[in-house]
């Protein structure tokens, strides 16, 4: 395991950084500051008590996004903002307008950018979560409707999650056989679901009905409750994927759940009250289920710096083995083709 990348000392010298660019954003010396989250980014809430203003910054994590990168995930925020897609972040210029800053880490840029901040929780797992995986599929159609037709700015660019990146030779998280605590039976079993994935995405294929821009990570984590309404957060891996993974990223590290087979229908129905989603098409989730739970293998390998990877470990590798010898028991006989149909629509 790699040394802890996010020590205090570490955190401080991130925090004085950040500290000395708030007044770009109009903020005063007094200014409070706490970390909320430590993840690709770290994530920190300002309050200003002299001018009662609240704000949410994100540090980037270096050479993850370009600067073009950012810039256009910010573009679309502000679309969804503007159009009313759906209650989430919106970004807050510095003084002079930009609404990226760069910051000095030790001898490294990073980027720095502002949102006012959402009210809400974390939904618990306690809690009705059908409920809000039904509104979380609605998000999602309203969501994928405006990626659909929203014209993008010149010079949009965002990560492709496709198989490449994800399990294949791009493999922008990592590599999952660098798993914690893999062994060689458990990276056999690894191996041959990778290569039952790939068909069977294959054979689903990229047709832009089915592929586009997406959120790529609406897990928990990322989702605020108050009263009745459902907020995203964090589109800092949106990109362009298939359409139905935003499903199977909002159940990440959940994945081995009993209650996921509800979820996932609950988040069907949702979807249905706003755009139609066939009956081929919802085969397609538990695919791209495993697929997520062998990138998220593949990220905490990568970022064993991390709370979340620390907190995990080679439990969840373990877990992944398990998941996979079902789905190979499903998905693997005699090599039938387990997704129907083409690309069509």
């Amino acid at each position: 395991m790699t040394e802890p990348m996010y020590d205090e000392a570490f955190l401080m010298r991130l925090e004085g950084g950040l500290r000395a660019a708030l007044p770009r954003w109009g903020l005063s010396g007094g200014t409070q500051l706490k970390l909320l989250t430590i993840s690709e980014n770290a994530t920190f809430r300002a309050h200003d008590p002299a001018a009662g203003r609240d704000l949410v910054f994100r540090v980037h994590r270096p050479g993850y996004h370009s600067r073009a990168e950012i810039e256009s995930e910010l573009a679309w925020l502000t679309a969804l903002g503007r159009d009313g897609v759906v209650p989430t972040l919106t970004p807050v210029p510095q003084t002079d307008g930009a609404l990226i800053a760069d910051i000095d880490d030790d001898g490294r840029t990073r980027h720095v950018v502002a949102f006012n901040l959402l009210p809400g929780r974390e939904p618990a797992e306690g809690e009705d979560l059908p409920r809000w995986y039904r509104e979380l599929g609605a998000i999602n159609a309203r969501l994928h409707a405006h990626a659909k037709r929203w014209q993008r700015p010149d010079g949009f660019v965002r990560k492709r999650w496709d198989y490449e990146a994800m399990l294949g030779e791009v493999q922008l998280w990592g590599d999952w056989r660098a798993g914690l605590g893999l062994d060689a039976e458990g990276r056999a079993v690894l191996e041959r679901t990778a290569d039952v994935l790939r068909r069977l995405i294959e054979d689903y294929g990229t047709d832009e009905s089915r592929f586009g821009l997406v959120h790529a990570d609406m897990r928990v984590a990322n989702l605020l409750v108050d009263g009745d309404r459902l907020s995203v957060i964090d589109f800092d891996d949106c990109g362009f994927s298939w359409f139905l993974y935003d499903f199977a990223a909002s159940v990440s590290f959940s994945e081995h759940e009993p209650y996921i087979p509800e979820l996932q229908a609950a988040w069907i129905e949702g979807y249905r009250t706003v755009a139609p989603l066939s009956d081929e098409d919802c085969a397609i989730l538990p695919v791209f289920i495993m697929l997520r739970r062998m990138l998220l293998t593949a990220w905490i390998a990568s970022h064993s710096e991390t709370p979340t990877a620390l907190a995990l470990g080679e439990a969840y590798t373990s877990g992944t083995v398990d998941l996979a010898r079902i789905f190979l028991a499903t998905y693997d006989a005699d090599g039938a083709d387990i997704v129907p149909g083409s690309t069509a629509s």
